[in-house]
């Protein structure tokens, strides 16, 4: 691909991650890249990682790098909680706030610094103290003072007032190191040994800043006041309080130059030429003199302790005096290099009957029970539970767990032996060809399993996935899948080692030419597409799957995004502008990296269950005033389902077949753009498994797509089928009847119309479905089109008898159970208007 450049992926700890973007300039003034952030972090990683150990860690990112933008200050975001879609490896931990939890992660590897980076996250914060292994935090290991140089004072002068506080810190026992902060000022360091309170250690700070302050009163102030700051040095003492946070050593900052905190010694201090490191001279450093803060690093040997691998969960379940289980003490061996992975599937006689399906992978078995057993059908799907992972010893475990202990009851081996990987992305989908015994429970031969992560909304639901039988084996790894050998690895790669310098081999990315105008012009954005459509399938006869691809249907209103230059147009399938309707939505967008691109997508709102709900995303449509959007976006916040790419870099894609082009979406990095942007997962060759997920999820159907097809803007054909779940169809209303009794303000019914060759074919009226709010808007709408005459065809006399004619251009959707004899609908229902919709675009959806 010809991004080449732009993203690879590395494995990293035994994790695989794709870093994008690699080219992106993060300091402007220096030209330095990500690529040359994420080098940075990879090789500082082993001096740095001992001081965020165990520690929650908040990150500052720039998405967009720290120079100025049209004349506007950076974007920065400051992270603390984690965000749905983060690796399921990194590890966290939560602290209760007043009105809130939030999720930390801890640093305690270089797989999670690398994820970090790969994010902008330039700054980590952590405090002065650690969790213990059960998540607790613990008295802090350390105490710091902030010396910030006011208006007017050198960091020659904050070295001074550092000499100073280093008397007094040693006079009570305290041997602080210093730390120019990569900012302004700097801070020191002193090791505490546990005993005291985050309280009683901000009382020590406070002190020594007042005995510093009262020493000497025309160079050092304590107070808070910033206005009083001007030719002093305030030393911060509140930086040791439970809740306050210090950008960790080794960091680099969000400054113009790369400057990191970097740890000093004090001969360094008296030189009057003092400044800021860049990462290059602090890597330079730890080449030449290791890590000078190293005093303050914890015991070696606390950083290689069993809580810190995946097997922690295992373990505290299990009590290996009590049970025959393998219980390692030990961390899990690293993953190994050679040979196929391996696989076990373990007939459970617990409280309820069950399967264990479990699958090698970074070093440990991740497992899943599979209550009634892995289909041998693929007609037959199976719920599958994840549950812990599991250590590589038990996949040899046969016995009894005696009752009472967790996971009580006997377990035998139904089968075993080997796999092939073709996808493995973390948390949502899995595909492997395990090779049984012969006479294993599967019947041995090879068998494709594909298990799709569909659980949503939290709870327990959160860990439930689907295990679908695959009558074929994929002929080819998929895009962004890896093979088992590249997921095994536990190294960097050597293209990585070229990070730092760009010279990773490929094309560089052109350059748009900026405009200077403030205003948005629709000629600097590439040119606009007709969104292509679907047909309408019953799916009972489809014919051979192979070479077609499954994509579910979502359940809102189509948009295509055109980028250019980090602006984003979304405009609805109409062409009407909906950039201000989603800012939620084109917000992240405007941070994928590329010169322009066109993606195709759906806007979708999710209920609480995680399930897109077209009643909710009414609540988004046709709002204009910026006020109310916010409200909106905040209660009923949207996301973007973007299924296909349509040109990238000045390229149309267009007559590139859809495989091509999925596989350039997959590269694009969208994902990593946060919560509010998904590039969904496809299912190929098997319609049957696809459909099986969509009902499992309560969504409209599927949308089946030739694997081999071009993009036909604007035009309907057999490439794109669309399989649907339930009755739903698009309709124009044509007038409305008066309502009754609580609705004798508004209307009781609408009638329905769709065009056909004599004009508007009446097809029954709809009137449930309609909220108290809804019932008002529509009303007002009907009122705005009011119209003399009907525009139906052959609507009913008795329908008609006391109807209110409208001009017919309102169309909404509406299910129904099915047609009559004459086309009208049975039991219609109400599911919203479609103002992305034109009334003569209207057509019939009958298979």
């Amino acid at each position: 691909m010809a991004r080449a450049a732009q993203s690879q992926s590395v494995t990293v700890d035994g994790h695989t991650l794709r870093l994008t973007n690699l080219d992106k300039v993060l300091y402007p003034e220096t030209g330095t890249t990500k690529g040359d952030v994420l080098a940075y972090y990879a090789e500082v990683g082993p001096v740095m990682l001992p001081h965020l150990w165990q520690r929650p860690a908040t990150r500052k990112r720039w998405p967009d790098g720290v120079g100025e933008h049209d004349g506007k200050p950076p974007t920065v975001f400051f992270a603390k909680n984690l965000a749905a879609g983060t690796p399921d490896w990194v590890r966290r931990f939560t602290i209760s706030h007043r009105d809130h939890d939030n999720d930390y992660p801890v640093v305690d590897d270089l797989a999670t610094l690398t994820w970090i980076a790969q994010l902008a996250g330039l700054e980590i914060h952590v405090p002065q103290w650690r969790f213990d292994a059960d998540g607790r935090p613990q008295e802090p290991d350390r105490l710091v003072l902030d010396l910030d140089p006011g208006e007017g004072v050198t960091l020659v002068e904050a070295a001074e007032v550092a000499r100073w506080a280093r008397d007094i810190l040693r006079d009570v026992g305290l041997d602080p190191v210093p730390v120019t902060s990569g900012s302004k000022g700097l801070h020191l360091y002193a090791p505490l040994d546990g005993s005291q309170t985050p309280d009683q250690a901000t009382a020590v700070a406070r002190e020594l800043a007042r005995a510093l302050e009262a020493d000497h009163p025309d160079r050092v102030i304590s107070s808070m006041r910033r206005s009083d700051r001007d030719g002093k040095v305030f030393v911060d003492w509140s930086q040791n309080n439970g809740a306050k946070t210090t950008v960790a050593p080794y960091s680099l900052r969000g400054r113009p130059q790369p400057w990191v905190a970097a740890p000093r010694t004090w001969a360094e201090l008296d030189d009057p030429d003092l400044a800021q490191l860049t990462y290059l001279e602090v890597l330079e450093r730890v080449a030449r003199d290791g890590d000078l803060l190293a005093p303050l690093a914890p015991d070696p040997s606390r950083l290689t302790q069993p809580d810190r691998d995946r097997l922690s969960t295992y373990r505290s379940m299990r009590d290996a005096t009590k049970t025959p289980e393998p219980v390692p003490a030990a961390p899990p061996a690293p993953p190994q290099t050679d040979g196929d992975p391996i696989f076990v599937i373990q007939e459970h006689h617990a409280r309820a009957l069950h399967w264990d399906f479990r699958l090698e992978h970074d070093g440990v078995l991740v497992s899943w029970a599979v209550p009634k057993s892995p289909p041998t059908d693929p007609k037959s799907n199976r719920l599958a539970v994840q549950t812990e992972d599991h250590p590589m010893e038990y996949a040899t475990f046969e016995g009894g767990i005696p009752r009472g202990e967790y996971g009580g009851g006997a377990v035998t081996i139904w089968d075993g032996g080997t796999f092939r990987l073709h996808k493995w992305r973390e948390g949502k989908e899995v595909i492997v060809t395990v090779q049984g015994r012969p006479d294993g429970g599967l019947g041995g031969g090879p068998r494709t399993f594909a298990l799709i992560h569909t659980g949503r909304g939290g709870g327990k639901q959160e860990r439930n996935w689907l295990m679908h039988l695959m009558e074929t084996e994929p002929e080819h790894v998929e895009a962004g899948s890896r093979s088992p050998g590249a997921l095994h690895g536990g190294t960097l790669p050597e293209p990585f080692d070229k990070l730092r310098t760009g010279s990773v081999e490929g094309p560089r990315r052109g350059q748009r030419p900026s405009t200077t105008d403030d205003q948005e012009d629709p000629s600097d954005f590439p040119a606009e597409v007709a969104p292509m459509l679907a047909t309408l399938d019953d799916g009972k006869h489809f014919g051979p799957e192979e070479g077609w691809a499954f994509e579910m249907k979502w359940d809102g209103v189509r948009a295509v995004a055109y980028l250019a230059g980090g602006r984003v147009r979304l405009l609805s399938r109409k062409g009407r502008d909906e950039s201000a309707a989603y800012p939620d939505v084109v917000a992240p967008l405007s941070r994928l990296d590329v010169v322009d691109a066109v993606l195709d997508g759906e806007i979708v709102v999710t209920d609480a269950s995680g399930r897109p709900d077209f009643g909710l995303l009414q609540n988004r449509i046709n709002l204009s005033r910026p006020a109310d959007v916010e409200r909106a976006a905040q209660t009923w916040p949207a996301q973007l389902m973007i299924f296909d790419v349509l040109e990238l870099d000045g390229e149309s894609l267009l007559a590139r077949p859809y495989a091509d082009r999925r596989e350039i979406l997959e590269g694009l990095g969208l994902d990593a753009l946060g919560e509010r942007v998904h590039v969904p997962p496809v299912f190929h060759g098997d319609l049957e498994a696809a459909r099986d997920i969509s009902r499992q999820l309560r969504l409209e159907g599927v949308v089946a797509k030739r694997t081999d097809s071009v993009y036909a803007p604007g035009r309907r054909g057999r490439t794109w089928l669309k399989i649907k779940n339930f009755l739903t169809q698009e309709v124009v209303v044509a007038g409305w009847r008066p309502g009754q009794g609580g609705r004798s303000g508004t209307f009781g019914s609408l009638l329905m119309g769709i065009p056909g060759p004599d004009g508007l074919h009446y097809v029954g009226r709809v009137g449930s479905g309609f909220d108290g709010a809804t019932l008002t808007d529509v009303q007002r709408r009907l009122d705005e089109r009011a119209a003399t005459t009907t525009s139906l065809v052959d609507v009913p006399r008795e329908d008609a008898r006391d109807a209110h004619w409208v001009e017919p251009d309102l169309v909404g959707e509406v299910t129904y159970a099915e047609l009559t004899g004459p086309g009208r609908m049975r039991h219609p229902v109400w599911r919203g208007l479609r103002p992305d919709k034109d009334a003569a675009e209207v057509v019939w959806e009958r298979p």
